[in-house]
C-alpha cells in the first residue's frame, strides 16, 4: 500500500520528473565521486563539494556560451550530410536499392521530423538549462546538508507514520542500490564509449566530430539499442568519406567497443546486477520509450532492475555467494 501510495505521489508530480530524476542522478554521482576523492585525500566533505560543483557550473557555462551554436550548425550540416545521401545516385547498385528501399518509407520525412525534434529542443534549451540549474542547485543543498538532512529524516521513525516511514526507507535503499548502481555503470560506459568512438572518428577523418561525440555519449546511455542507433548515421558518414572500406572500419571499431563493453566494463561495474536477456532489454526500451518518452530509454534498465530487486529475482550462483559470503 506504501509503494502505491509513492507511485500515486509521482504519479501526480509527473511534470517535476525531470526535476526529480535529474536531482538523483546529480546527487548519487556526486556523492559517489566525493566518496572515491575523500578515500585518497584528507579534506573537509564539504570543500570537496564546493569545489565539485564550482567545477561542473564552470564547464556547463562554458559549453552554453561557446559550443552551443557550434553544436546547433553541425547538426544542419550532419542533417543536410544525410539527407544529400540519400537524394543522390551512387555509381554502387547496391547503395541504390538501399536508397530506393528508404526512400519508399519516405526516411525523408522522418528526417525533417528529427529536424523539427532538435529544432524544439534548441529553442526550449532555455527551460532544459534552468531544469538542470534547479537540480544541481537541490543536489548541491542535499550535499551540503546530507548528515543534517539523515538526522532530521530520522526522526520520522518515531512519529505517527514511522511504519510508512519504514517502508519507504527500504525502498529508498533498493532504490539507491539498484537504480543508482545501474544508473551510474551505465554513464561511465557511456563515457568510455564516447571517448574510444571520437578518438577512432578522429583518426578516419570524419566531419561534425563534435555533434558525432555527442550523440554517441546520449546513445551510450541507452543499453543495447544505443549501440544498433549510432551506426546508421556512421556508416552513411563512412560510405561517404571512404566508400566501403571505411563502413568496414566503422563496424570493427563497434564490434570491438561494445566487446569492451560487455566482456570488461559491464562485468566490472555491475557485477551484482541481474543479466537480462537481450529479448527482454528491446521489450523494456520499447514500452519505456513509448510511455515515457527519452527518459524511458534511459532509465528503463534501471528502473526493471529495481523492480527485480524489490521481488527477490536475483541470479542463483550469485545468491548462493553471497549466501556463502
Amino acid at each position: 500500500m506504501v509503494f502505491i501510495l509513492v507511485a500515486f505521489v509521482l504519479y501526480l508530480l509527473r511534470s517535476m520528473m525531470d526535476i526529480i530524476l535529474l536531482t538523483f542522478i546529480f546527487s548519487f554521482l556526486i556523492t559517489r565521486l566525493e566518496g572515491f576523492i575523500l578515500r585518497r585525500i584528507s579534506i573537509y566533505r564539504q570543500v570537496i563539494v564546493l569545489l565539485l560543483y564550482a567545477i561542473i557550473a564552470l564547464v556547463l557555462t562554458f559549453v552554453v556560451v561557446k559550443y552551443v551554436p557550434l553544436l546547433t550548425e553541425q547538426i544542419k550540416q550532419l542533417v543536410n550530410f544525410i539527407n544529400h545521401f540519400f537524394t543522390t545516385d551512387s555509381n554502387n547498385e547496391f547503395i541504390n536499392y538501399v536508397v530506393n528501399l528508404a526512400n519508399q518509407v519516405d526516411v525523408m520525412k522522418y528526417t525533417e521530423q528529427g529536424v523539427q525534434i532538435v529544432v524544439t529542443y534548441l529553442t526550449n534549451i532555455g527551460v532544459v538549462l534552468f531544469n538542470v540549474f534547479i537540480a544541481l542547485m537541490l543536489s548541491l543543498f542535499f550535499s551540503l546538508g546530507k548528515d543534517q538532512l539523515v538526522k532530521f529524516t530520522n526522526q520520522f521513525a518515531t512519529s505517527k507514520i514511522a511504519f510508512i516511514y519504514e517502508e519507504i526507507k527500504y525502498f529508498g535503499k533498493k532504490f539507491v542500490s539498484t537504480f543508482g548502481k545501474v544508473i551510474e555503470a551505465q554513464f561511465l560506459i557511456a563515457i568510455v564509449n564516447c571517448v574510444l568512438t571520437t578518438i577512432s572518428l578522429w583518426i578516419l577523418g570524419f566531419p561534425q566530430l563534435m555533434t558525432l561525440s555527442i550523440m554517441v555519449f546520449l546513445l551510450g546511455l541507452i543499453p543495447v539499442a544505443g549501440v544498433i542507433i549510432s551506426m546508421v548515421p556512421l556508416t552513411i558518414i563512412a560510405y561517404t568519406i571512404g566508400g566501403f572500406q571505411y563502413i568496414f572500419y566503422i563496424i570493427v571499431i563497434v564490434v570491438v567497443i561494445h566487446a569492451l563493453e560487455s566482456y570488461v566494463l559491464n562485468p566490472k561495474l555491475m557485477s551484482a546486477k541481474t543479466d537480462l536477456p537481450v529479448f527482454y532489454t528491446f521489450i523494456i526500451l520499447i514500452f519505456g520509450e513509448h510511455f515515457f518518452g527519452i527518459w524511458g530509454l534511459i532509465v528503463g534498465i534501471p528502473v526493471v532492475m529495481f523492480f527485480l530487486d524489490v521481488l527477490g529475482v536475483t541470479d542463483q550462483a550469485e545468491h548462493m555467494l553471497e549466501k556463502k559470503t
